[in-house]
């Protein structure tokens, strides 16, 4: 199999740093969690400001090894899609807390930990694939994780059939709907986001396989 790690002798910097910025994708995902199961909203919402600096400073290292390095273990565009990518799952469910927070008692009785739930393990299966750049690019490996985040994508798409029930047909309350409704929409985004991730590996795989 064609080692991308053999050739190239400064790999493990952008290994390093991007499975750090997977690391903390999830760990944004693991606070979402708590936002919705915990009562000490202002700790979590820390936790969420913490998470986004070290996502922002590692983003930023990324960018400026780029500049400074000649020789990159992976392509240079992969890896900024990469590190693009990555960015953004953390940015999306920060958008969903700093919203919730504000309309949280309006929504009451309104689940949004299940489909947290399937946005946690979508981020767990994007640090699983990240690290797998590091390992040879085993292509076998990487499509049946690719897989899992499209299971679990779909799986999010189907949980939303019953609140959105519930909202519309069953509810007489329009405001309450259409907050719910923009919320929901937040976590399928971020949802998108780890697929997206998982798109761009998969892609590396296929071009040096």
């Amino acid at each position: 199999m064609f080692s991308l790690q053999t050739i190239f002798g400064k790999g493990d910097k952008f290994y390093g740093l991007l499975e750090q910025s997977a690391a903390t994708a999830c760990e944004s995902a693991k606070a979402l969690q708590d936002l919705l199961t915990k009562p000490d909203q202002d700790a979590v919402m820390a936790s969420f400001a913490a998470t986004r600096a070290r996502e922002k400073d590692l983003a930023a290292q990324i960018s400026e090894g780029l500049v400074n390095t000649f020789v990159t273990a992976l392509d240079r565009e992969d890896i900024e899609s990469l590190n693009s990518s990555l960015y953004k799952i953390p940015k999306t469910i920060e958008k969903f807390a700093e919203r919730y927070e504000i309309v949280a008692t309006r929504l009451a009785g309104v689940d949004f930990a299940q489909r947290a739930q399937v946005l946690l393990r979508s981020s767990e299966v994007v640090v699983e694939m990240i690290g797998e750049l590091r390992r040879g690019l085993r292509i076998d490996r990487v499509r049946k994780l690719q897989d899992r985040l499209q299971a679990l994508e779909s799986e999010g798409d189907r949980m939303l059939l019953a609140p959105y029930r519930t909202l519309y047909v069953e509810g007489n309350d329009t405001m309450r709907a259409m907050l719910a409704k923009d919320l929901f929409e937040l976590i399928e985004k971020a949802i998108d986001k780890c697929r997206d991730v998982g798109n761009v590996v998969y892609s590396i795989v296929l071009k040096n396989s």
